[in-house]
This record gives structure tokens, C-alpha cells and sequence, in this order.
């Protein structure tokens, strides 16, 4: 479990990238567990306010990493695709960053993601386009 102040970036985050070894049924684990504390930390944070976003407005990109291992792989693509996409409503990339496949696809993926929604809500847009300028986006 996250402490409460944790939590709170967790429900001020404009977008989550959520990574997991696709040769490691664990680590898939562990980011269903991630994704699930993020749900339920947003979900309660936009019952007590309301000018926070509801879990399903900010973007959460599932990563399957070490895509180079494919034969390794514990689960087929097709089924974590479908289970990420149709199920938990999130993206879904696979990469490799001992190749350097698809790892800015992820990037802009999620970016694009986040300007989608955020034309919805313009302090969403505000906040991505300062996210942009140098030195202002945070990885946690």
C-alpha cells in the first residue's frame, strides 16, 4: 500500500506509464496491482473534490518491456492487448530499450493520449504544455 503522501502525486499525475517485463508473469502482477491503487486513489480523490479527474479521463499506458524476448513471454501479445485495451480501458505499447524498438512510440502514445483528453478539459492542456518546457515533467 502507498503512504498518503505517495497518494497524492498519484492522484495529481496527468498520465501514468505503467511498465512490466513481458518474460515475467510477476511483474505483470504487480502493474495489475499498480493500476488497481491508482484507480481507487483517483476515484477517491474526485469524490471529495471536483476539479479532479476521474480515473478514466487520465491517460494510463500499459508498457510491455523486453519485446527482443518474445519467445519468452509468459502470456500472448493478443491476449495482454486485449485484457489492457478492452478491460482496463488503458494503451497498450511493447518495446525494447536494448534495441531502442517503439520506446518513443510510447512516448507520444501517451502524449497524444493526454492532449486528447485534455482538450476536454483545459486545465488538463495547460498542464501538459507546461509539462513540455524543459525541466517540468516528472517520472516517479
Amino acid at each position: 500500500e502507498w503512504l498518503d503522501v505517495r497518494c497524492r502525486g498519484v492522484r495529481n499525475a496527468s498520465a501514468y506509464i505503467l511498465v512490466y517485463d513481458i518474460c515475467c508473469v510477476d511483474s505483470f502482477e504487480y502493474v495489475k496491482m499498480i493500476r488497481q491503487q491508482i484507480v481507487e486513489n483517483r476515484e477517491g480523490s474526485s469524490s471529495s473534490s471536483s476539479s479532479s479527474s476521474s480515473s478514466s479521463e487520465v491517460p494510463i499506458l500499459v508498457v510491455g518491456s523486453k519485446r527482443d524476448l518474445q519467445r519468452q513471454r509468459f502470456m500472448p501479445r493478443r491476449g495482454v492487448s486485449v485484457l489492457v485495451k478492452k478491460t482496463w480501458k488503458c494503451g497498450y505499447v511493447e518495446c525494447s530499450a536494448k534495441f531502442n524498438w517503439h520506446v518513443v512510440l510510447l512516448f507520444k502514445e501517451l502524449l497524444g493520449s493526454a492532449v486528447a483528453r485534455g482538450m476536454r478539459q483545459n486545465h488538463t492542456s495547460i498542464r501538459l504544455q507546461g509539462a513540455l518546457q524543459r525541466n517540468r515533467c516528472t517520472l516517479m
